[in-house]
């Protein structure tokens, strides 16, 4: 499995097809989940992803910087590749990206909330209540440098 790391001018016509098509089977359709899913930080963000040997994306983040501090989001892992521990590569990967691009800076996220205990294992600490985005519970959480 490959890993591709691309800044949005630089992923042709296909790779952003490929990603948003993905996002909308996971986002939207898996999660049922309506909502605005291609936004104005995808044209400002590092794209990181997986494909499969058959040229499939399999797992997937965004990156980008607000208000001097990076985030990461919208981390997924195609269905048929679930099991497989790419949640873990991909996440282990983005941030490997985020400390060459941004050294020192802390990383916010905004997780689900089931995913919180595995986000710690990377060194995340909650910074919020439990609140309902797009009526999933989520947490913000923060990596300091």
């Amino acid at each position: 499995m490959e890993h591709y790391v691309k800044k949005f001018a630089d992923l042709t016509t296909q790779e952003f097809y490929e990603i948003v098509k993905e996002r909308i089977a996971v986002f939207i359709v898996e999660q049922n989940c309506p909502y605005q899913e291609v936004d104005e930080i995808d044209s400002q963000a590092w794209h990181t992803y997986f494909k499969d040997e058959a040229g499939k994306i399999s797992a997937y983040t965004r990156i980008f910087e607000e208000d001097g501090t990076i985030h990461f989001g919208r981390v997924l892992v195609n269905s048929e590749h679930r099991k497989e521990g790419l949640g873990r590569k991909i996440v282990q990967r983005t941030m490997e990206v985020i400390e060459a691009n941004y050294p020192q800076r802390p990383i916010v996220i905004g997780a689900q909330v089931y995913l919180q205990s595995f986000y710690e294992s990377f060194g995340f600490e909650a910074i919020s209540d439990v609140y309902l985005e797009d009526d999933i519970p989520h947490i913000d959480m923060k990596k300091s440098s």
